[in-house]
């Protein structure tokens, strides 16, 4: 009787322990293997991708080392549950299209020139249009980092209706004057058919100087300066040098005007942004900030190194009057703040 009651508690046992062990369960649909314990199955963590874009081919371009670190750390910050692919001009060369694409969430980040807030009805933006708003780099990221850059992100969200959402300020550089001569006070570039952008402050800064603003693209400047159809242009070191525009005659001389220190914004869909928990908004805005501090590194030392670059392959550089230069857009930022009803905002700049 006792050899029958030890057998039957031994079967017990087993059977118990039988009944709590790891168990493989068929794939499911994905062709993930899942797990059971105690008979509940124990699913894999959902990977969620965020598809990251900008409109620059180049996998040189700042802009690509700032979301590259976007990538690695939100993929470190989540655990591996948020992963980011990174899209160089592969999703739109056209900067409007493609941040158009975050309403109809074929993108979740691009990155975007003020321009394009402007254009969709945030015309605070324009103010960054304005020359000689800032006057160093230290000056642009104080203002852009602080009250100045909190009230700009304000102004989309409530503008836009949440559409758009800035959740990092990246740098595109300091743009100079470089032409066919140097020049060194505003007057110096009297006559000259300078290529320029399309804001209209802009134009009006340089027709002052008594220069003549002309319209040429992007692509088709280095053949107008290298037949003199452009007798100047102006733009940051590295875009001017990687085009070779120092390179031909009418690009030769670079004047270190430092007129323009340029944003770009690092956007997201407000409404989608709205949707990850507090925890997963944490770490987007985490990894954001990684990502802007990467891509201005990336710009700085890049600027450093086209400078050198274009010396070393016969440019010339020199300094210039700045105090004169600043003189004559000061009246232009406060008739455009006033007509504009934007005061305010520019005092900000101003601190």
């Amino acid at each position: 009787m006792k050899k029958l009651l030890s057998m039957l508690l031994v079967t017990a046992m087993i059977m118990s322990l039988a009944g709590c062990a790891t168990q493989e369960a068929p794939s499911n649909e994905t062709g993930e293997t899942t797990t059971e314990t105690t008979g509940e199955a124990t699913a894999p963590a959902e990977v969620i991708t965020l598809r990251v874009a900008h409109n620059q081919t180049s996998l040189d371009n700042p802009y690509q080392f700032g979301l590259n670190k976007f990538a690695e750390e939100i993929a470190r910050l989540s655990g591996g549950t948020i992963v980011a692919e990174v899209f160089p001009g592969t999703l739109g060369t056209n900067e409007n299209e493609l941040a158009m694409k975050l309403t109809t969430d074929s993108v979740d980040m691009v990155v975007a020139s003020p321009g394009f807030m402007a254009g969709t009805g945030v015309q605070e933006f324009d103010l960054l249009s304005l020359l000689y708003l800032f006057d160093s780099f230290d000056h642009w990221e104080t203002t852009i980092d602080g009250e100045f850059g909190d009230t700009m992100k304000d102004l989309i969200i409530e503008k836009t209706n949440n559409d758009f959402k800035v959740v990092g300020y990246y740098s595109s550089g300091v743009r100079n004057y470089y032409g066919k001569k140097p020049i060194t006070v505003p007057s110096d570039s009297a006559g000259l058919n300078i290529r320029l952008q399309g804001s209209p402050v802009q134009q009006e800064f340089w027709k002052s100087a008594g220069a003549n603003p002309i319209s040429v693209g992007w692509a088709e400047l280095y053949q107008a300066l290298n037949t003199g159809t452009a007798d100047a242009a102006e733009n940051d070191h590295t875009n001017m040098m990687l085009q070779g525009h120092h390179t031909t005659g009418n690009g030769k001389y670079t004047s270190l005007t430092y007129h323009d220190y340029t944003t770009r914004l690092l956007l997201m869909n407000g409404h989608a942004f709205d949707k990850f928990n507090e925890e997963q908004q944490g770490w987007i805005l985490e990894a954001a900030e990684a990502s802007v501090a990467e891509e201005r590194a990336v710009t700085y030392k890049m600027l450093d190194e086209s400078r050198d670059k274009i010396l070393a392959e016969g440019g010339e550089i020199n300094e210039v009057d700045l105090e004169a230069f600043k003189a004559l857009a000061l009246p232009i930022q406060d008739k455009y703040a006033e007509e504009n009803n934007l005061q305010d905002l520019l005092e900000l700049t101003r601190k």
